[in-house]
């Protein structure tokens, strides 16, 4: 499956996808709805992207300012899509880390309390794992944004009284809900 970047320094660049139904890629209009909303918040900031599948929304950042993103990815058919969607494009290592590991797997083995500017999370339709996203919560800078990606179905659980939601967003059955870190 392809796709593309949709702007930004990679605008237009085809990016690749794995061929399985273990990945679902966010479509193109809501990526663009989510980019667009977060229009003053990319250039400069540091970006992890859990869940990653094929890096389209770390990728993005990229192209549209963001300095470094960090990929999380259990996969191994969707970590190499990864790989080559940053290869192709020509992100290095100094822009881009791939972590291969389980998001919860990587959380509990950190061994740096580094902290995002924004974070992505974009987990499983079928295994949202809202216990290890409410675990993301930790690695926000202050006044950082979190956007879980997830069906509207489910309930978005919150139990910390640093993070607030400012936003819900809704695109067919893609939901996005914004986080945002107290100062």
């Amino acid at each position: 499956m392809k796709f593309r970047v949709i702007a930004g320094r990679y605008g237009g660049r085809s990016l690749d996808a794995p061929q399985n139904s273990r990945t679902h890629p966010m479509s193109e209009r809501v990526r663009n709805a989510l980019f667009n909303s977060l229009s003053g918040q990319i250039e400069g900031a540091r970006v992890l992207d859990c869940f990653a599948g094929t890096g389209a929304l770390g990728i993005e950042a990229l192209s549209r300012g963001a300095t470094q993103a960090t990929f999380v990815e259990r996969d191994r058919v969707a970590q190499s899509s990864i790989r080559r969607n940053l290869e192709t494009l020509g992100i290095g290592p100094d822009q881009s880390t791939v972590i291969t590991a389980p998001v919860s797997g990587w959380l509990s083995s950190r061994q740096t309390d580094e902290q995002y500017d924004l974070i992505f999370a974009d987990p499983p339709y079928h295994d949202l794992q809202f216990s290890t996203v409410e675990k993301l919560f930790g690695l926000l800078k202050p006044d950082a944004l979190m956007v879980l990606s997830h069906t509207g179905r489910s309930e978005v659980p919150i139990r910390s009284n640093e993070i607030v939601v400012v936003d819900n967003r809704s695109y067919g059955t893609a939901h996005l809900t914004y986080f945002r870190r107290g100062a």
